[in-house]
């Protein structure tokens, strides 16, 4: 925590950011084994795909080097994905083929430049994370859309042609293709597609090890050497000397067409390569959760983009392709254990050396063997994990018409497509209501389907005026969002069907009953309705409406069986798809949350969290007991060695709370006071009250207010002192020391329902704790003025002293 002593003065505590790593001190460059090794998988994969994207798109080979070589050094070093690889991306294979034939591979390479210096701006402007809001539909559907473009135009070069211009001219043109097959193209082709496919299903102990070797390179290997060895007359890779290898010109063609050509290459590549980021994030935890190495620090999306920006503008400016995160290469890094970027960075330094060292033996790859590689790899671009995702939540039209735009129109204008057609299923949802009128049992029911806005008004209008004076009518709301002309419409015939002596209940879809919802909610109560539920009703020991003369009486058993009864009516349905999902992954808790057994303490509700997030160990009194302390109980310190050493939490909360009865018992126990389980188990709290009692400590402050009572500041001092005893556990001790562990101190105030964070808990002194008041906005406050230890209530120390010693 972020404390002060009389020769130092407080500084405001640096603000992290949600979605970057932990700080650590600057250390010398080591290279770990893990990296190296992992570095050689992927420059394995990436040499040949770099350069049978550079043969897709027509632009010179080299130029797939050099991309892969600046994606991996320049973005590696400087972007803020450790793990994300990037380099010549599938992705963007139409765009760069439709911008070469448009303008030349000069003018290319200067787009390529402009596209990184835009995304320099971007990343200046923070807007990295609006990428992700782009539906998941229209990214999916645009990968889809290039994946067929690119199959399509790969497969005449399987087949020993030369592919068209536009993805429906090389459809029309594959019969004829068909017809003028060449036999040789064919073997090597089929050879490299029947390696790619059949490599990673190899069985038994000898296939696992084979497939240590990338599929890609040991496919384009084999039709090598039989291409070589059988003599095939077939088009080769023909690697020019780098002295005539072309940079990049002034930019040569109509501003409209340039600029369009810059927002493309930006747009594809920021989106592709944040969204890889963010899939990389997750692939690196899952790992961390089930091996149990090291946890990565999480992309900063903003660093990430101004490195692809940077690799971009180098890139450009060397004659390469365009770069961008890749998915395919990043996964196989994660897969073969990388733990930093510098294994992106030693994958871009072997490119280099092949491409200096390596060309005859590059030459020797065959055209069509690079062809059948990209083929496959966009024919798998079309996923069906993504058409079912998106066909579950019923965004199948979104991704259908962005596929159907990209093929047969253009990436951009198929983009656009999908961008309106998901507004346009949007709009369609958000006024799709169903509001239908039965009688039932003498009452009107009014069920309200959907969300309820104003375009909905007049049928919901003609529905609640057909209803006769004086019923008895219920309202079922079955959505989550009634805009105030909704709401007005609602709240006037209310009112009006009151006051002619009518009774209006308003219920949730499973026939929960709705306070409040309405102002007239409480001339209600004057006609027979109850409106005694409220929102945290689950919360507490109550039943709604009138219950039976037998059941007034409620005993234990009985609220209990109905406590089970209501979540499974109401909260199961909600929760299970998520807690299938925990059953099936195991708990990745985030955060270990040691807190008070007080029944007043809900975690959930004050943390906003829900199943999966918090690993939570209550006691009386949030007590850490100090390891080799704990006398037979082993409980507390089994559960920090278990979210600390197996689940690798992120960080450790202890949080109390106003009018503890442990801190009371504490603070009022005598020396004549007979032995007892609580009285052995407060023993762990007298440091906590030592503290309270040192003039070598100051009292903790509330959000810059002493505390109203000695209670109250033992039980913040207390939670001062647990952090204390955490740092003493060795494991805790060596997360911190290395960075990817965090404490927080946290004190809940009961009475107001008010949350407050100790400011700062980096280190523990001894000077000053002060808790701050946690704003909705959640703006780190500034830490408040130190105190002299003499000037807090010096009044109180003997009362305080004389529990200590009779503690």
């Amino acid at each position: 925590m972020t404390l002060t002593t009389p020769a130092r003065t407080t500084n405001r505590p640096r603000v992290q950011r949600p979605h970057s790593p932990p700080e650590s001190p600057r250390r010398r460059f080591r290279l770990d084994g893990a990296d190296l090794s992992a570095s050689v998988a992927v420059f394995l994969i990436a040499l040949p795909l770099s350069l049978g994207i550079a043969l897709a798109t027509g632009a010179p080979l080299q130029a797939g080097l050099v991309a892969a070589a600046v994606g991996g050094i320049v973005a590696g070093r400087l972007g803020g994905s450790p793990l994300q690889v990037s380099g010549p991306a599938a992705g963007l294979t139409v765009v760069t083929a439709e911008l070469i034939q448009l303008y030349g591979w000069r003018t290319t390479c200067a787009i390529t430049v402009l596209a990184g210096l835009a995304q320099l701006g971007l990343a200046a402007l923070k807007v990295a994370r609006s990428a992700l809001a782009v539906s998941p539909a229209i990214v999916h559907g645009m990968l889809a859309g290039i994946g067929v473009t690119i199959a399509l135009a790969q497969l005449h070069i399987v087949l020993g042609g030369s592919p068209q211009s536009s993805a429906v001219d090389n459809a029309l043109g594959l019969p004829a293709q068909l017809a003028d097959t060449s036999p040789a193209a064919l073997v090597v082709s089929a050879l490299t597609v029947g390696l790619l496919l059949l490599w990673p299903r190899l069985p038994g102990r000898t296939g696992r090890l084979l497939r240590t070797a990338p599929a890609a390179l040991v496919a384009v290997a084999a039709a090598t050497a039989v291409a070589t060895l059988a003599g095939f007359d077939v088009p080769r890779v023909d690697l020019p000397s780098w002295s005539s290898h072309a940079l990049p010109g002034l930019p040569e063609g109509p501003f409209l067409g340039i600029a369009a050509g810059v927002l493309t290459i930006t747009l594809v590549t920021s989106v592709q390569s944040l969204l890889s980021a963010v899939a990389v994030d997750k692939l690196a935890a899952k790992r961390a959760a089930d091996t149990g190495a090291a946890a990565v620090p999480r992309s900063r999306l903003d660093r990430e983009l101004a490195g692809q920006g940077a690799a971009n503008v180098v890139s450009g400016a060397l004659g390469g392709l365009p770069v961008a995160g890749v998915a395919v290469r990043s996964v196989a890094n994660v897969s073969a254990g990388a733990v930093s970027r510098n294994s992106s960075i030693l994958h871009g330094v072997w490119i280099v050396l092949a491409a200096l060292f390596l060309v005859p033996v590059l030459d020797l790859i065959p055209l069509p063997a690079l062809a059948a590689l990209v083929m496959v790899v966009g024919i798998q671009m079309v996923s069906i994990t993504h058409i079912r995702t998106v066909t579950r939540h019923r965004e199948a039209l979104v991704y259908v018409v962005t596929l159907a735009g990209v093929v047969f129109v253009g990436l951009l204008e198929g983009v656009g497509l999908g961008i309106a057609v998901a507004v346009a299923v949007a709009l369609h949802r958000l006024a799709r209501t169903r509001i239908t009128r039965e009688e039932e049992d003498g009452r009107h029911l009014i069920r309200i389907r959907g969300q309820l806005t104003f375009l909905a008004v007049p049928r919901l209008s003609r529905a609640l005026h057909q209803i006769p004076p004086g019923a008895a009518v219920v309202v079922e709301l079955d959505g989550s969002f009634m805009d105030h002309a909704a709401y007005e419409a609602l709240h006037d015939w209310q009112a009006a069907h009151l006051a002619r002596g009518g009774t209006v209940e308003t219920t949730g879809p499973s026939g929960g009953r709705i306070a409040d919802t309405l102002p007239e909610a409480a001339s209600a109560r004057d006609h027979g309705s109850h409106s005694c539920c409220r929102p945290w009703t689950p919360w507490r020991n109550h039943q709604c409406g009138e219950q039976p003369a037998d059941e007034t009486r409620h005993t234990t058993g009985h609220r209990l069986a109905s406590g089970i009864g209501a979540f499974q009516r109401d909260t199961a349905p909600l929760v299970r798809d998520e807690l299938a999902r925990l059953a099936r992954e195991g708990q990745r808790p985030s955060q270990l949350f040691l807190t008070c057994a007080d029944s007043r303490l809900v975690t959930s509700m004050i943390t906003s969290s829900g199943p999966g997030d918090l690993f939570t160990v209550r006691n009386v009194g949030n007590l850490v007991p100090l390891p080799g302390e704990e006398s037979g109980d082993d409980s507390v310190a089994a559960a920090i060695e278990y979210a600390v050493e197996v689940l690798r939490v992120e960080s450790i909360t202890v949080c109390g709370h106003s009018g503890c009865g442990a801190m009371q018992a504490l603070l009022n126990s005598g020396p004549d006071d007979p032995p007892s389980p609580l009285r052995r188990w407060l023993r762990h709290g007298r440091p906590s009250l030592e503290r309270m009692a040192s003039r070598r400590h100051a009292w903790a402050r509330i959000s810059g207010r002493l505390p109203a009572d000695a209670v109250e500041q033992l039980c913040l001092t207390n939670v001062v002192q647990q952090l204390e005893h955490l740092r003493a556990y060795e494991s805790v001790a060596r997360r911190l020391a290395e960075g990817t562990l965090t404490l927080h101190g946290m004190y809940f105030q009961v009475g107001e329902a008010q949350a407050y964070l100790l400011a700062g808990t980096d280190e523990v002194h001894s000077y000053d704790d002060v808790f701050n008041h946690v704003p909705p906005a959640a703006v780190s406050p500034a830490v408040a003025p130190a105190v002299a230890p003499a000037a807090v209530a010096p009044e109180a120390y003997p009362r305080v002293r004389q529990a200590a010693r009779a503690s």
